[in-house]
């Protein structure tokens, strides 16, 4: 560290980056890349996204640099192979050009009406996000500082909603109905429905439904998909008899989820599964999974 100082590569000056907000503007809680919680403002497509940045020299020794400005970037990451990142969006403002920073200074930017068509996500092997960067370039060492956003893009209704039904059978043993008001729900939504039991032969002691989510990263025979459970509700803890109908009422506003992604800039999709689960009284596993679409209302 003391080395560095010496050599004059230690950063000479602190940036801080401001987003322009107004009172309708809401936020959310995101994790930045050190997997810490914080706040971040929401963002839609076509939307201007202004704000200021300063820059504080450190013990007020001016410094030479071959430029200063400032990128909204957009870019997929993936957590296992860095060679898979891409950068889809880059916008770039020039704050000073090539020349001495003499005093701490103030710059306001803006990127007006800018394509922002892909909603952030963070996944199991990717994450896609958006943010500001100022960079203060230097022949020995740059000097940077980001500000990460987020956007969420809503949509319209679903012309068509169609009711979901399921059965889970083993042949003279069990044979149960599934049944889901629904098959597209807001990711505020409720999901309703009801289990019939129509055959009983051997013993279930409980059932649960769960929120799954799969996600498929790359394409064609290089593509993988991973999975993992987001929720649970527990339907019936019990044993059920032939004719018995359970309703079901399970909140998704409890858990995270997002709308359903397909073909994200050619590199991920996600789709979302209600998934039962019957249990009998040897512990054995009975699954069963139906895709739902979810969608962000306004």
């Amino acid at each position: 560290m003391i080395l560095t100082s010496l050599l004059g590569f230690a950063a000479s000056a602190d940036i801080e980056i401001e987003l322009d907000s107004n009172e309708s503007r809401k936020m959310t809680t995101i994790k930045d890349r050190d997997d810490n919680l914080k706040r971040a403002y929401i963002y839609q497509d076509k939307e201007n996204v202004t704000g200021k940045c300063a820059i504080y020299l450190k013990n007020n020794k001016s410094i030479d640099h071959q430029g200063i400005r400032v990128d909204l970037i957009g870019m997929i990451e993936n957590f296992y192979d860095k060679t898979q990142n891409l950068q889809f969006l880059t916008l770039s403002r020039e704050l000073e050009p090539p020349g001495t920073l003499s005093e701490n200074s103030t710059y306001d930017f803006s990127f007006n009406n800018v394509e922002m068509q892909y909603e952030s996500y963070c996944g199991i092997c990717v994450r896609l996000r958006y943010f500001v960067l100022v960079t203060i370039n230097r022949s020995y060492g740059k000097i940077k500082e980001e500000e990460e956003f987020v956007v969420f893009n809503p949509s319209e209704e679903p012309e068509t909603n169609s009711k979901l039904r399921m059965e889970v059978g083993i042949e003279e043993c069990l044979h149960i109905e599934f049944e889901y008001q629904s098959s597209k729900y807001t990711l505020k939504d409720v999901v309703t429905g009801n289990v019939f039991f129509n055959l009983v032969r051997i013993k279930i002691k409980q059932m649960e439904i769960a929120i799954v989510r799969k996600e498929t990263v790359g394409a064609g025979q290089n593509s993988e998909t991973h999975k993992e459970t987001l929720g649970k509700y527990e339907v019936m803890d019990g044993a059920p008899v032939k004719g018995e109908k359970i309703p079901i009422r399970y909140y998704l506003s409890g858990v995270d989820l997002t709308p359903t992604y397909t073909n994200v800039n050619n590199r991920f999709s996600t789709k979302y599964f209600l998934s039962l689960i019957l249990i009998d009284n040897e512990d054995r596993r009975y699954f069963k999974e139906q895709e739902i679409i979810l969608w962000r209302d306004k």
